[in-house]
Order: C-alpha cells, then sequence, then structure tokens
C-alpha cells in the first residue's frame, strides 16, 4: 500500500483536479442547492447515481441543462421544498442512498 510521508516545515502548495468520481461528485452536486446563482460542473460522471441525484434535483425544482459532456449548468432559484414530503420524493430518494446529502443544503438555506 502506498504512503505519503509529510515533514513539517515546508508549506504545501499545487493544484488538485477532482477526478470526477461518483462520491465527489454527489457532494459537489447537492451544493448547488446552497445558492439561486447559476452554477457550472464540469467532469460530471456519466453513471447512474449520478444521473439519478440530477434526476432528483430537476424533481426540487432546480433548472438542469447539459453543455455538453460532463458538464451542467445548475440554477436553484425555485427550489420546492415541500416536495421532500411527497411520495414521489420518497420514492426517488429511496432509490440513492446518496439522497440524503441534499438535506445539509436545504436546511443551510431553508431553515427546514
Amino acid at each position: 500500500m502506498s504512503s505519503f510521508e509529510v515533514t513539517g516545515g515546508k508549506k504545501l502548495k499545487g493544484e488538485l483536479v477532482p477526478q470526477g468520481a461518483k462520491n465527489e461528485a454527489l457532494q459537489i452536486l447537492c451544493a448547488v442547492l446552497l445558492t439561486p446563482e447559476k452554477i457550472t460542473i464540469s467532469n460530471i460522471p456519466d453513471i447512474i447515481d449520478v444521473n439519478k441525484l440530477i434526476d432528483l434535483l430537476k424533481s426540487l425544482g432546480v433548472k438542469v441543462e447539459k453543455k455538453k459532456e460532463g458538464e451542467y449548468v445548475f440554477q436553484a432559484d425555485n427550489v420546492n421544498v415541500d416536495y421532500l414530503l411527497t411520495d414521489e420524493y420518497k420514492k426517488k430518494a429511496a432509490a440513492l442512498r446518496g439522497s440524503i446529502m441534499v438535506m445539509g443544503p436545504l436546511l443551510a438555506r431553508f431553515g427546514k
């Protein structure tokens, strides 16, 4: 197994390009709920769980525009928080374990 050894006294610097892995993508996608502004996200993997979350965001009222493969623009300026109480939401959320991650941004922005 690989490891890193960090020796003190030197500042870390550099750049990191996210891999576009599923777990990273789910967290980033949920963060669009924090603002009504347009958000462009690139390097989104075309996989079932990610597509289910994008569909769930649409159902919540988030505007979603696919610009090209792996790149989307999101705008959460008309979020319907009451959608969380519907049977449709419960069905979609039950099909995606990562759906719980929408709760944090919704609570932070709307207080419920």
